[in-house]
């Protein structure tokens, strides 16, 4: 499936792509058809072109599970760690990087420095960046080869913590009855909350907000039928 999204900016325009769709990030690929720079008489316009195979994301996700072997491009993964250790230290914070799983289609890799509080940045935004950089240019080497960049294993603390946070706030609600809403969250996060507390009785989430972040609100389900006592 192909679609087009427009923007003030890339990022807005890819914002509105990941709320339309309910995909994240990695689920598609980007093409830049337009983009018109900003002047004093008129505004800037950046015009994405997104696609998304539906069939193939479930084939690829069926394939993750297989035990099979998977195929080893030994030439991109050096090209990949090289450009990525390079970016590293122009950034002025070294570090070594490992691989640290292979999947099909997917290239999972840790970063290892005395910076990776700098690297991984508030609520994880510089990892998510590096990882953008990243794909943009392995992109150009291997279509359809997505890489995944952690750090002092980031993603799967923080995906853990969102999960806790979420089940606490939904016992909170539960027993007071009110509703309450988490700090914004991008697409991603949102959807852990919304998947973690999908089946929980008596507890319903929907999210509020303009833009990338919005805010996910925990409420009682009033369209349940009060208890009996």
């Amino acid at each position: 499936m192909i679609r087009e999204f427009e923007g003030k900016t890339e990022q807005e325009a890819i914002a509105r792509a990941l709320e339309e769709l309910q995909v994240v990030q990695d689920d598609i690929d980007i093409e830049v058809v337009e983009s018109e720079k900003r002047s004093l008489f008129k505004k800037g316009n950046v015009k994405i072109r997104v696609y998304l195979n539906e069939e193939e994301e479930q084939q690829n996700e069926n394939e993750d599970e297989d035990e099979g072997p998977v195929e080893v491009n030994e030439e991109f993964e050096e090209n990949v760690i090289t450009f990525l250790s390079n970016l590293l230290i122009k950034m002025g914070y070294p570090g070594s990087v490992d691989i640290v799983y292979r999947k099909h289609n997917k290239l999972g890799l840790d970063i290892s420095s005395e910076y990776s509080s700098i690297i991984i940045g508030k609520k994880g935004k510089n990892l998510d960046a590096i990882q953008l950089i990243v794909n943009v240019y392995a992109g150009q080497l291997q279509n359809h080869m997505k890489v995944m960049v952690d750090s002092e294993n980031y993603r799967m603390r923080h995906e853990e913590f969102l999960v806790r946070l979420a089940f606490k706030t939904a016992q909170s609600v539960k027993k007071s009855g009110r509703s309450k809403l988490l700090e914004p969250m991008n697409p991603f996060e949102r959807r852990l909350v919304h998947t973690a507390l999908n089946g929980i009785d008596g507890i319903e989430t929907k999210s509020e907000g303009d833009g990338l972040f919005k805010q996910v609100r925990i409420s009682v389900d009033d369209s349940l039928p009060p208890l009996r006592k």
